[in-house]
């Protein structure tokens, strides 16, 4: 059988420790401040520095996707080694790191690098690559785990409060009223990602606690058709809350498969502080 290395990029917030253990290789995506450009890696640029950035000069970060001649090289480093590649990337709606890498594939031999749009963000993308992983290690073949994975893409439920409405209204996003209403009358404004794009599905009036237990009661309904092999609470800056809902659904819902990881840059340019999501695989 022929060796296949399943890839990713930095958007994908799983953790240092999932990365390494199940040996995915990452391509960074850029953040650039104050004109210096910093790969998409906490040892480059920590969440808490970016941040920082944002209140010292009243604007976002900008964010950019590699380009064709890094994805060459990245392909390049593992097809030399004899693998075949899986590359799973960021939404195609948000980024053009899936037409850069589609460029760069085209310098292989047809069917050498094949790259999967996600549709989705951060651990929605994290979602598919540890399942491709996992069909990996029962010894799948590529057009299994490809077909597998174009079969999950629209099964995979990915919701996210958004506690700073300034970043989404930065980053184009947000219309100044829902900035406005949102900070006026404390709303709370959870996002879904859908067929690849972000919408808006609920908004929430009041406390942070009553956001989060709308996260809770979307396991709740979703529970009978849930794959609860892993389910990822993913957050920027948001440790207290994380805790709270990692209890909860372990001792609400019996679900013990939890993982907390944190929004990288990329996630945190366009969320911002307090961004909280929980995100995880439908059967149906």
């Amino acid at each position: 059988m022929k060796k296949i290395k399943i890839l990713a990029d930095s958007t994908c917030d799983l953790s240092t420790d999932l990365i390494s253990k199940h040996d995915i290789p990452i391509i960074p995506y850029y953040v650039t401040i104050a004109e210096e450009k910093y790969r998409d890696e906490e040892k480059e640029l920590r969440t808490e520095s970016l941040y920082q950035y944002v209140d010292k000069y009243g604007e976002l970060p900008k964010t950019s996707a590699p380009s064709p001649a890094d994805y060459n090289n990245f392909f390049s480093s593992y097809v030399e080694q004899g693998y075949e590649l899986i590359y799973i990337c960021l939404s195609s709606y948000f980024s053009s790191g899936y037409q850069n890498a589609c460029l760069a594939a085209k310098n292989f031999p047809a069917g050498q690098v094949e790259v999967i749009d996600s549709l989705n963000l951060s651990t929605g993308i994290g979602l598919l690559l540890m399942k491709a992983v996992d069909y990996l290690n029962e010894g799948k073949d590529k057009t299994y785990i490809i077909n597998k994975l174009k079969e999950l893409i629209p099964q995979v439920k990915t919701r996210f409060i958004i506690d700073n409405l300034d970043f989404l209204y930065k980053g184009g996003r947000c219309t100044s009223l829902q900035r406005f209403l949102g900070s006026m009358l404390r709303f709370k404004i959870e996002i879904k990602v859908a067929k690849g794009k972000m919408d808006v599905a609920s908004r929430i009036r009041g406390s942070k606690e009553k956001a989060l237990n709308k996260l809770l009661r979307n396991i709740e309904t979703d529970l009978d058709n849930m794959d609860s092999s892993r389910i990822f609470i993913t957050h920027s800056l948001e440790n207290k809350g994380a805790e709270l809902l990692s209890e909860h659904i372990r001792n609400k819902f019996g679900l013990n498969n939890v993982m907390v990881t944190n929004a990288g840059n990329v996630i945190s340019s366009h969320c911002g502080p307090g961004t909280i999501g929980v995100l995880y695989i439908t059967t149906n």
